[in-house]
């Protein structure tokens, strides 16, 4: 790893980090699930995922980086260009309103699109544990190597979106599977895939609307990708040029082993 990648990944380990400890320090609040704003994505803003932004935006300028900012919350804050960090403060912020143990904060620094995110770090705010990868470095859980897994035919697990709005395909494929789960936090379903706990992750809701966002799954898609894995929405298309902005949504197919999504495809599933 070049020294500037090391570098950024330790600022960006660093960020993490006080994310957890502002996280942990609200977590007795009777105000964290209190309405604050409308994020620029549309969303309600809650106290837990403002002060979490807020958080990060105070960590960089302690390190003084010049890195422009793309948050849910905040939209795209201009903060000297050198490259683009994309947020999530809290992905899985109603599980963790909920008292639910599946929430991180989510880092990834790249450019233009998913294609060109170069570090992507996410952080497990219940467990402690740090997940992180750089371009053709590697991906790596709290210093263990992270490899996907071979797909064994009947004896898979898949994540999936469950719920009202989760479409016919969604229920194919969990019908399909040997296994199924369901977190609400899409980083740690992605990682999943990654560290070869699952073999998928699928994600697809009734409206392009309700579907996932670049800050969802950055960081994780890099970690996916350097673990040996792949992801692409349903129509086939990779996430690559998904482009570092909140306006387009998509569904998100992660798989581990092609093989899987090939026979799924074949028997109709997906």
């Amino acid at each position: 790893m070049s020294p500037d990648r090391s570098a950024d990944l330790e600022v960006l380990i660093r960020v993490a980090q006080s994310v957890q400890v502002s996280f942990r320090r609200s977590s007795g609040s009777p105000h964290r699930a209190d309405v604050v704003a409308m994020g620029a994505d549309g969303t309600p803003t809650e106290e837990v995922d403002r002060e979490a932004e807020a958080q990060i935006l105070a960590s960089l300028d302690r390190e003084g980086v010049d890195w422009d900012l793309l948050s849910e919350e905040a939209g795209l804050v201009r903060r000297g260009g050198g490259a683009t960090l994309v947020v999530d403060p809290i992905d899985g912020s109603h599980n963790a309103l909920r008292g639910l143990p599946y929430a991180t904060v989510s880092l990834a620094l790249g450019r233009e699109n998913l294609g060109g995110i170069d570090l992507g770090v996410v952080r497990d705010l219940y467990r402690g544990t740090t997940y992180w990868a750089v371009r053709g470095g590697g991906a790596f859980r709290d210093g263990r190597q992270l490899k996907t897994r071979k797909w064994v035919p009947k004896a898979e697990l898949v994540f999936l979106n469950l719920g009202r709005h989760a479409t016919e395909r969604v229920v194919r494929l969990a019908a399909k599977a040997r296994r199924v789960r369901s977190l609400g936090c899409a980083s740690l379903e992605m990682l999943a895939v990654a560290e070869g706990a699952a073999d998928a992750y699928l994600f697809e809701n009734d409206t392009p609307g309700r579907n996932l966002r670049v800050t969802d799954i950055a960081a994780s898609y890099r970690i996916l990708l350097e673990a040996g894995g792949d992801a692409s929405d349903l129509g086939g298309q990779p996430l690559s040029t998904l482009p570092l902005g909140l306006a387009q949504r998509s569904s998100v197919l992660a798989w581990a082993d092609p093989e899987f999504v090939a026979s799924a495809r074949k028997d109709g599933s997906l």
